[in-house]
């Protein structure tokens, strides 16, 4: 008897379950059903993943959100130590000045051989003017005087002179002689200059190739400023659009890896709740059909949304059942876009009910499960 009741125990259990398990599946089978026209089915709101992520490695040094904040695009995330950075910057910057003051003395330089270049070409051909002027003069000098030294040698040979009187017309001859040779002298060194004078227009071109190099080495490291400016921002991670931090994947101290994420946020005005068809119902669904959805949480409120994608296979659910028999349960996954989220009631994870209205002449009618 006692063996009887060893194996009669647990067999009563196993019938009690079933009668209950199926209980339970004839409420839920009979609780889903709407009138024809309307749709029933259940899932979690979901929100399109926002990840702000470091675009360089580093150590975190602060982390400026929390999970549950609300953020506005560009909302700083987290602060990458940025010392050696900032070491960088300084240098690019130290070089840049350093090449703008080389730069500035050039052009200074330029300007004052441009105005000095003429100046100095003008006075050049002046001195040859002059120079060449003493020379004529000198000239006509030396050849009066060698004139008369010849007409005064003549007199005196016929004595009709004293001697002393030719003596000084040969010293005379002999003096404007020199000045002749010195004017040469003076018109030679006059014509150099010019020709040196001359040469301020190559000068010039020489300064202008200088401040060419420097401004294209200005350039360079006016360059290398700018990324380094560039990559010191980005150590400030900031929010790539507004929405509600979901989760705070990094704390200060951690070292990261280029595109690292720091937070996830999801976009509060753009949710979705994702559902699933069965394969019996799924023709019914088209896209921009009306849905309400229900939360447990608020009974009394109801959400707008419309049919906003339709899966294009059906798959099978719940997809860890492998029999046979649970294998024909297809289903077809179904967003619903949600219309708008007021005062940011509904956030993501939440469970929801939804109703699709197919037929328009059918009243709307809250699901019961």
């Amino acid at each position: 008897m006692s063996d009887k009741r060893k194996y009669l125990g647990p067999a009563v259990i196993a019938v009690v379950l079933l009668a209950v398990a199926g209980g339970v599946v004839y409420y839920m089978a009979h609780a889903r059903r709407l009138p024809d026209g309307l749709i029933a089915a259940t899932g979690r709101i979901e929100g399109e993943r926002i990840v702000a992520a470091s675009k360089f490695a580093g150590k975190i040094a602060s982390v400026m959100v929390h999970e549950g904040d609300n953020v506005v695009a560009g909302a700083d995330i987290a602060q990458l130590d940025d010392v050696q950075i900032a070491s960088r910057l300084e240098q690019a910057r130290q070089a840049l000045n350093a090449l703008d003051a080389q730069l500035k003395a050039g052009e200074s330089a330029l300007a004052i051989a441009r105005r000095e270049v003429p100046l100095n070409q003008a006075s050049a051909d002046a001195g040859v003017s002059q120079a060449q002027a003493v020379l004529n003069k000198a000239g006509s000098v030396e050849a009066q005087a060698a004139l008369d030294a010849r007409r005064h040698r003549e007199l005196f040979e016929h004595g009709s002179i004293e001697k002393h009187r030719a003596e000084q017309a040969e010293l005379a001859w002999q003096v404007a002689r020199n000045d002749v040779a010195a004017a040469r002298e003076t018109l030679v060194r006059a014509r150099q200059g010019s020709s040196g004078a001359a040469l301020g227009g190559d000068k010039i071109g020489a300064k202008e190739q200088e401040l060419a190099a420097l401004r294209a080495q200005r350039e360079r490291a006016a360059a290398v400023v700018a990324e380094a400016m560039s990559v010191s921002a980005d150590q400030l991670i900031k929010a790539p659009a507004a929405g509600v931090v979901v989760s705070r994947l990094r704390e200060p101290g951690e070292v990261i890896q280029a595109g690292s994420a720091v937070a996830e946020l999801a976009n509060l005005d753009a949710l979705h709740l994702k559902v699933y068809v069965p394969e019996a119902l799924i023709g019914k669904v088209k896209l921009g059909l009306p849905v309400r959805l229900y939360i447990d949480s608020q009974p009394e409120q109801a959400y707008d949304a419309k049919v906003s994608y339709i899966a294009a296979r059906a798959e099978f659910t719940p997809k860890e059942v492998q029999t046979a028999d649970e294998r024909v349960k297809l289903v077809y996954a179904v967003k619903l876009a949600i219309q708008a989220n007021p005062q940011h009631r509904l956030t993501p994870g939440l469970p929801a009910d939804a109703v699709i209205r197919w037929d328009q002449n059918v009243a709307w009618q809250k699901p019961t499960w």
